[in-house]
């Protein structure tokens, strides 16, 4: 697959992965639309790379979504990498944070898609990516609000690639496990197989080239999480 001439719309390309991903597709010559909350970040990449515009959005904001939508409506693919998280517990759950975790990781996801794929099933062409996660296959421990918003973008992908299997919309999910970036900064437990920005986003465009509904790295840490479906849950319990 070449991304060569393609209009890219990232949401969530100021920071850790999203910017990594900004360089990576810029490299092979894809047009881009970067979008995020921050706009001295998004102006400051624009002016590191060949072929980008910053549009400045919040994903939380229905009447910033709805604007920023219209001005990315030509955009041949949509790549939603927006994320936020916060460790936490039950015995620590602080409402307000837990909620503003959802609202940006999930019903950003909604706000952005309610306004672009319906207009990529009408024309009969597209490429979606949502960037879930490895916590959204199986509960996880500290990870109240994380963990289910991300296991809600993966059920979310689900629903569009059955509505948009007839047509030329592809629709993908990517799910990376840890990366270095200033969220993951906030957790004080070893992180298996974390990875640089730059090495998860390789990893993803790997994925994007190919034409699979779902990828998950790094192998082999991803294996626990896809099989652990399957296997008895205290033995899921005592592996997490």
């Amino acid at each position: 697959m070449s991304f060569e001439g393609q209009t890219w719309w990232i949401i969530g390309a100021s920071e850790g992965l999203g910017r990594a991903l900004a360089t990576a597709l810029d490299r092979e010559g894809a047009r881009l639309i970067l979008s995020a909350r921050n706009p001295d970040r998004l102006t400051e990449l624009a002016g590191e790379l060949r072929d980008a515009v910053p549009l400045p959005m919040d994903v939380t904001d229905a009447r910033s979504v709805t604007a920023a939508a219209e001005a990315a409506q030509d955009a041949d693919a949509v790549l939603y990498c927006a994320g936020l998280y916060d460790p936490m517990t039950v015995q620590d759950w602080e409402p307000e944070a837990a909620e503003e975790i959802c609202e940006v990781n999930f019903m950003g996801v909604m706000r952005v898609l309610g306004r672009v794929a319906p207009r990529m099933a009408q024309r009969g062409r597209g490429h979606i990516a949502l960037i879930g996660s490895l916590a959204g296959y199986t509960g996880l421990p500290g990870a109240i609000g994380y963990g289910a918003s991300k296991a809600a973008v993966m059920h979310l992908g689900e629903n569009l690639h059955r509505d948009l299997r007839d047509t030329d919309v592809k629709v993908q999910v990517i799910n990376p496990g840890f990366i270095k970036t200033r969220l993951t900064a906030k957790n004080d437990f070893t992180m298996p197989m974390i990875q640089s920005p730059e090495d998860a986003a390789a990893c993803c465009m790997k994925a994007l080239r190919s034409n699979r509904f779902q990828s998950a790295f790094p192998a082999p840490f991803s294996w626990v999480f896809r099989i652990a479906a399957y296997l008895p849950r205290k033995l899921v319990t005592r592996l997490i």
